[in-house]
């Protein structure tokens, strides 16, 4: 039997900027601690490549001025409707500040008691203690009447004012879950949710089939004035780069991928799988930020990481053995169940397997978790073992 299960290391790796030939970069830092045996490289490794890191050598930039150019050509000088933001310094405060530039009226709705992705400003238990219903809309005179404190638990921020300061003096803020509230005050409305934002689209459209609906996916799918862009997220996934600059989610990035996996298999003959990873898709029970404000975990990645883990509960095999009492009996019989993958028992409870997810979505938490956002810099994982079992040598 091995002696390891599933190993995750972050790599440091040598500052990149603008025009740096990443896939160059990478695989030759790989090739290098393989052939000096710092690592041993096997068939089915996954190499893990921060969307950061991509995007910044991609030169994937863009200004304020280009969201407000793509805005202004939408809604001109009306008033707009901003439906169901996240709440984040880093990732909302600029892009609203772009989306608003040219508006006469900022309607800003924002949904109670947490955003989309968890970041909450006031509980669940003060909801119920308040007595006040999912379905009940406020402006934020009345909220705060109820609610004096709206700070965030973990970054002290109350962010209806943050993004009031943001917006200016023509911002007005509405509280609801309802997204067709903000018909009530404009029908030009730009959904700025994530995961949820075609079927906020979808009931804005069927209460109200004018509404002047857009989406940030829709912004920014190609380039205004030589700006970054991406085709198929827009403005989702970005961040930000300095007070007038957004560094948006990379393109390209199944081309990437099978570029840095050709590049170290010609350096060390192990065809190894290489993905792309933003945000992981965990939940902090503490918190409860559901941790993934990109619009997916993973933009590309190679073959072998398309589908769901194959896995079996090897404590239900135990639990379930006909041979307890006999080690040696055990372990044949256990061993044998995993490499027949419970053929022989299908319809059982030992025939159980993991929670299905995407394998992209499971590796892209694990190196999230590892290489971590701050100072750590080890923008790439390597990790091992994974798609390993028990009897695997």
């Amino acid at each position: 039997m091995k002696d390891f299960g599933v190993i995750s290391r972050g790599l440091v790796m040598p500052l990149v900027q603008d025009g740096d030939d990443l896939a160059k970069i990478v695989s030759n830092q790989v090739i290098k601690l393989h052939k000096k045996r710092a690592i041993e490289l096997q068939t089915k490794d996954v190499l893990a490549i921060t969307e950061s890191v991509v995007a910044r050598t991609q030169g994937n930039y863009a200004k304020l001025s280009d969201i407000s150019d793509c805005v202004y050509n939408k809604y001109k000088n009306q008033e707009i409707g901003i439906c169901f933001p996240i709440l984040s310094r880093n990732r909302f405060v600029n892009l609203l500040k772009g989306l608003t530039k040219h508006a006469k009226k900022v309607y800003l709705q924002l949904s109670f008691p947490a955003d989309e992705v968890g970041n909450h400003f006031i509980t669940e238990q003060q909801l119920f203690d308040k007595r006040i219903g999912m379905d009940d809309s406020f402006n934020e005179k009345e909220f705060r009447k109820i609610f004096p404190n709206i700070k965030h638990k973990f970054t002290g921020i109350d962010y209806i004012s943050l993004y009031k300061q943001a917006v200016g003096s023509k911002c007005q803020i509405i509280l609801s879950n309802n997204p067709c509230e903000l018909l009530k005050y404009t029908k030009n409305i730009i959904c700025a949710n994530i995961h949820d934002r075609f079927i906020t689209k979808a009931m804005i459209l069927k209460k109200d089939p004018k509404a002047n609906v857009m989406l940030l996916s829709d912004i920014l799918t190609k380039p205004n004035k030589g700006s970054g862009f991406n085709k198929d997220y827009g403005i989702l996934g970005s961040n930000f780069s300095t007070d007038n600059k957004i560094k948006l989610f990379p393109r390209n990035c199944f081309e990437f991928v099978k570029k840095v996996q050709s590049l170290i298999y010609k350096g060390t003959g192990v065809k190894i799988e290489v993905m792309v990873y933003g945000d992981g898709a965990f939940k902090d029970p503490v918190g409860k930020i559901w941790e993934l404000a990109d619009p997916v975990v993973s933009p590309g990645y190679t073959s072998g990481l398309i589908g769901t883990p194959n896995e079996l509960k090897l404590k239900m095999y135990i639990d379930n053995a006909k041979n307890q009492k006999n080690k040696d009996k055990l372990l044949k019989e256990v061993t044998g169940n995993i490499r027949h993958k419970g053929k022989n028992l299908v319809g059982t409870k030992t025939a159980l397997g993991t929670t299905p997810r995407q394998l992209t979505d499971l590796l892209g938490s694990l190196s999230d978790l590892t290489s971590g956002s701050g100072d750590k810099g080890t923008p790439v994982v390597l990790i091992q073992n994974y798609f390993k079992n028990y009897t695997d040598k």
